[in-house]
């Protein structure tokens, strides 16, 4: 098989490299169980505590299904609280206590996890950043299914 063709796995086992190391540094920091997929919503809500679930994950660039996920799960862990919007379908969604509590380590890392990718990228031949936003950008342009529907064209013909 060709390199290209496993792209999706290979972004995967880098995904779930970070995260793995991140979970690790999150035990290490006195929060075990916290999730990396945590963070951008915390930072989110450091920022302008008491957003809906859409508008969090546009924040994020989720998708709203994802961040529910990610809200239900904060939510059992006691670091954030829903309450009711301004339409029966919406959620607000807040820090609790505990969320501010742990601010302060989270930052920490939050700096910390920064100096490490600008240090991993500084020692790639090309900044994985770099790569990541021109096929975001080429996804974009031409999304994977009529890419894919081309290639399916390119076979039968």
């Amino acid at each position: 098989m060709e390199s290209a063709d496993l792209i999706g796995t290979r972004l995967k086992q880098v995904q779930d490299l970070l995260d793995g190391g991140l979970a690790e540094l999150y035990s290490d920091l006195g929060l075990p169980g916290f999730r990396p997929r945590y963070t951008p919503v915390l930072k989110v809500l450091e920022a302008r505590d008491g957003q809906p679930i859409r508008d969090l994950a546009t924040a994020v660039g989720v998708s709203h299904s994802a961040m529910s996920q990610t809200v239900a799960q904060l939510l059992r862990d006691g670091l954030v609280r829903s309450e009711k919007g301004t339409d029966a379908r919406s959620r607000i969604v807040r820090l609790t206590p505990a969320a501010w509590e742990i601010m302060p380590v989270l930052e920490r890392e939050w700096r910390m996890t920064s100096i490490l990718a600008r240090e991993l990228e500084a020692e790639m031949s090309v900044p994985l950043s770099r790569v990541l936003d021109e096929v975001l950008a080429l996804l974009d342009a031409k999304p994977y299914r009529e890419r894919a529907a081309a290639a399916l064209a390119r076979i039968e013909s």
